[in-house]
């Protein structure tokens, strides 16, 4: 196949153009039906004159239904997106931009998805796919899986569908939760996942972060400690991984620890704890859930984040954090890479 894309680049060299905005016409469709001609150009970034010849091919070809209501995609189409999707990542050299990548952040695995997540929702939705097709092929018998909370997790919760009859699926929230919206918070994201996948789940009413003398309290109670240990005891960890000031925000932190952190040069942020662009900790929130030295006795450790903007934030966690598998984007890859020496 690596030849034929070599040789239709040479011959028509606008064909991975074209065959990308198509592919992100029918996913953008796919997310947000019925959508409209508006909506379609607002979350593509296309202009609407362009989308709208786009559309009308994608309509000739059976591939979106328009109605009333707006466009639909049809079943040929969804297969067609399926089936581009492998095709799109072998014109866009994902392949090679994958092992480049997994050389330079030294992790075990790397999947790259097209495309940047932070100009296209539907982007988080393939990282989301691209990871319950890994998850099922992880299973064992009995199965407690510890989820961090996120737009991107949560994006993974949206696509979640069941991961096998034969597998007892247990879901935990990793750590406490973050005043944020409560379809991102952990909480939340691990009931709609085990609803999804057929199995079951367990809450932490704890939240992120908590002073020294609450965390003391909290630890002390039965229903606490009995969550804790299952979460401690979870054989897989899917988790993302934050830009360390925008979670500083999230996290209402004060003043003076928002200076530190700038002071510091914290890139980035997973678990409570804060890393700089070396990835040393420069900063550790009080946090009741999974710590970073509980990574080491998991099984699998899963990250999924992608998003030019994270970029940065990816390569830091990576100097030190541990993990299996990267599920990232196009976007995310090619800025890690422009962000560090050759």
């Amino acid at each position: 196949m690596k030849a034929l894309i070599d040789l239709q680049k040479k011959l028509v060299p606008e064909i991975l153009e074209t065959m990308t905005q198509r592919y992100s016409l029918l996913q953008t469709v796919d997310l947000y039906q019925p959508i409209g001609r508006r909506g379609l150009a607002e979350n593509t970034k296309m202009t609407e004159r362009h989308v709208r010849g786009e559309v009308d091919f994608l309509h000739e070809q059976g591939l979106i239904q328009i109605t009333s209501k707006g466009m639909f995609i049809s079943n040929e189409g969804k297969l067609i997106l399926e089936q581009l999707t492998k095709f799109i990542g072998e014109l866009s050299g994902l392949h090679v931009l994958e092992q480049r990548i997994k050389e330079r952040v030294s992790v075990e695995k790397v999947i790259i998805v097209p495309g940047n997540s932070d100009e296209n929702e539907w982007v988080k939705q393939e990282m989301g796919k691209v990871c319950v097709t890994f998850l099922k092929t992880i299973l064992k018998k009995e199965n407690t899986i510890a989820v961090t909370g996120g737009s991107t997790m949560a994006a993974v919760a949206d696509v979640m569908s069941p991961l096998g009859k034969d597998s007892d699926l247990l879901f935990v929230p990793a750590r406490g939760g973050i005043g944020e919206k409560v379809e991102n918070q952990a909480s939340g994201i691990v009931a709609e996942m085990a609803r999804k996948a057929q199995g079951s789940y367990r809450m932490l009413y704890v939240p992120d972060p908590i002073s020294d003398s609450t965390y003391e309290t909290i630890i002390t109670e039965p229903a606490i400690i009995e969550i804790l240990e299952k979460i401690k005891g979870s054989n897989i960890v899917i988790h993302g991984i934050g830009d360390a000031l925008k979670m500083a925000e999230r996290r209402k932190t004060a003043e003076k620890v928002i200076t530190l952190l700038k002071e510091k040069k914290a890139a980035s942020e997973a678990f409570g704890y804060y890393f700089d662009q070396s990835g040393n900790v420069v900063h550790k929130v009080k946090t009741v859930g999974i710590q970073l030295e509980d990574l080491n006795s998991v099984d699998h450790v899963i990250t999924v984040a992608g998003g030019k903007s994270k970029g940065e934030a990816i390569a830091s966690y990576f100097k030190q954090g541990k993990s299996d598998l990267l599920i990232t984007d196009q976007g995310a890859a090619e800025q890690i890479l422009r962000g560090s020496p050759l």
